[in-house]
């Protein structure tokens, strides 16, 4: 279904989120460097609405990507993560703050696959298994700045669909099951590796 989703509609959807919120009014105390919230506590948020759901239902955590290509260091990540916990840590969830710019350092480790080095957060929001979950939002003089490269109707459509820019089929399946699992009115697109194929079994 076509349903040519705004990104007012989303920024309006994603602010019903009481966490979302309260991370949003604070960005000018983070100063992060090329800074997004993006992620499951968006894509998520959406996704409890359209079920009846509460808007911060079953959302493990809240991630912001920044880009700080000067310091690769973990050392530099974790003290950034010290900063977001100090502006954030009264809010009560969990937020994890990652460097986009060292990403390539650390994913074909914990992945399996190779990633290349990244340019900007966007680069790193391009990359995200499923299209619709690619969304990042943050403030932008008096209003917002809404990255969605790949559109926002997948997303409230409920259809997951593998990115090619990650044509990582197990992951992909994983992924996608867990979150079928939470929320089942979402569909697995036709031709995506479903769980139980070999694919799917594979050694990531």
């Amino acid at each position: 279904m076509q349903r040519d989703i705004s990104p007012a509609t989303f920024v309006q959807d994603i602010l019903r989120n009481r966490s979302n919120q309260r991370i949003l009014e604070r960005w000018d105390r983070l100063a992060l460097p090329d800074a997004w919230l993006v992620a499951g506590c968006l894509f998520q948020t959406v996704w409890n609405l359209r079920a009846g759901a509460a808007p911060d239902a079953q959302i493990n955590d809240y991630d912001l990507f920044y880009f700080d290509g000067n310091d690769l260091s973990a050392e530099n990540q974790q003290a950034v993560q010290r900063h977001a916990d100090a502006v954030l840590g009264d809010i009560g969830v969990q937020v994890e703050a990652v460097n986009q710019a060292r990403v390539h350092l650390w994913y074909p480790q914990v992945f399996g696959h190779p990633y290349p080095r990244l340019a900007s957060a966007r680069d790193g929001l391009d990359r995200f298994l499923v299209l619709g979950t690619c969304v990042g939002v943050r403030p932008a003089g008096s209003g917002w700045e809404v990255y969605a490269p790949y559109g926002l109707d997948l997303l409230y459509d409920g259809l997951l669909t593998p990115n090619p820019l990650v044509d990582h089929g197990a992951l992909f399946a994983r992924k996608a099951a867990s979150y079928q699992a939470r929320w089942p009115w979402l569909r697995i697109a036709r031709g995506a590796t479903q769980p139980g194929d070999p694919a799917a079994n594979a050694t990531a």
